[in-house]
């Protein structure tokens, strides 16, 4: 199934049918509520649900936004914090979003889980592969700090992190929901790539699942620290659906499928119909483009 996210087009409506409309008219009948929506949108989003012009594939946390923020900001309250009362509000707004995607009969929440607090190292890396030192003796040690700094200081903000989505499981579960964890593309970010399936041993819940982010992948496999289709291919068990886009080299992302790097051919053997495929596009393409780039996944990886 296809579906295609309001991070597109959120900024540009103050009335969340009209929002939805646009989406439809792009030929989907479903659509992901991305964590751009401002709490103004929602009585639309609920009339054109209501009045079955379309569906909700999807909810990607935080959705709505918390009450005073009008931007997108997934990372705004993080699971893995060292302050409770920072988590507190993830776990909070967390539980408005299961409320939400209940209310609109959405199966999947989408969740970021956060980060280790630690100096930004994948901007560095990506401006040095830009400079054409990706072979350098530089990027070499570069990398080595961040793996040790890294192992050094995760333990504590994996755990918090872990503990969250061990509650939200329950609760998600209680509201006949299921939770998708995204990969992502911060090397900083948890949970770490190589540490997924550690993840789904430790916490069993059957209704948690992986979430394949194609653009984050790829920046990672540029970086060097996975390769895209062995990372995909390892999780295609407990694989949910994908956020779709591509990727300008070395770290762009949300460019659209075909106008990147993306090898989307090689990643077609681990896709299901029975996956939720949304289209996650930045919202500075035109329609031509997010035409074309839709267009291209449903060549390569069929209209279904």
């Amino acid at each position: 199934m296809y579906s295609f996210s309001t991070c597109w087009n959120s900024h540009r409506h103050t009335d969340g049918r009209d929002m939805l409309r646009e989406i439809r008219d792009l030929g989907f009948q479903h659509a992901e509520l991305s964590h751009g929506i401002r709490l103004s949108l929602l009585p639309g989003i609920l009339q054109s649900v209501d009045a079955g012009e379309i569906k909700i594939s999807t909810l990607h946390n935080f959705c709505p936004l918390p009450m005073g923020i009008e931007r997108a900001n997934p990372n705004i309250y993080l699971f893995s914090s060292e302050d409770p009362r920072e988590r507190d509000n993830a776990f909070r707004h967390t539980i408005k979003t299961l409320d939400t995607a209940q209310r609109l009969k959405a199966p999947i929440v989408v969740l970021h889980m956060g980060s280790i607090d630690m100096r930004h190292y994948t901007e560095k890396l990506l401006e040095l592969i830009v400079k054409g030192e990706r072979e350098s003796d530089r990027y070499a040690s570069l990398c080595e700090e961040l793996l040790e700094k890294r192992e050094k200081k995760k333990d504590r903000y994996v755990q918090n992190a872990y503990s969250m989505l061990d509650r939200l499981a329950k609760e998600a579960d209680a509201r006949g929901l299921k939770l998708g964890v995204e990969n992502r593309d911060k090397l900083e970010e948890i949970p770490i790539d190589t540490e997924f399936t550690f993840l789904f041993r430790q916490l069993k819940h059957p209704n948690l699942g992986y979430w394949h982010d194609t653009g984050h992948a790829q920046i990672k496999e540029n970086l060097g620290f996975i390769h895209h289709v062995i990372h995909l291919e390892c999780l295609a068990e407990r694989l949910l659906g994908f956020h779709v886009h591509d990727v300008d080299y070395p770290g762009r992302d949300h460019a659209a499928p075909g106008a990147g790097t993306i090898d989307f051919a090689a990643l077609k053997q681990v896709v299901k119909p029975e996956h939720i495929k949304v289209f996650e596009l930045s919202p500075h393409l035109p329609r031509e483009a997010v035409e074309k780039g839709i267009a291209h996944i449903k060549e390569v990886w069929g209209p279904e």
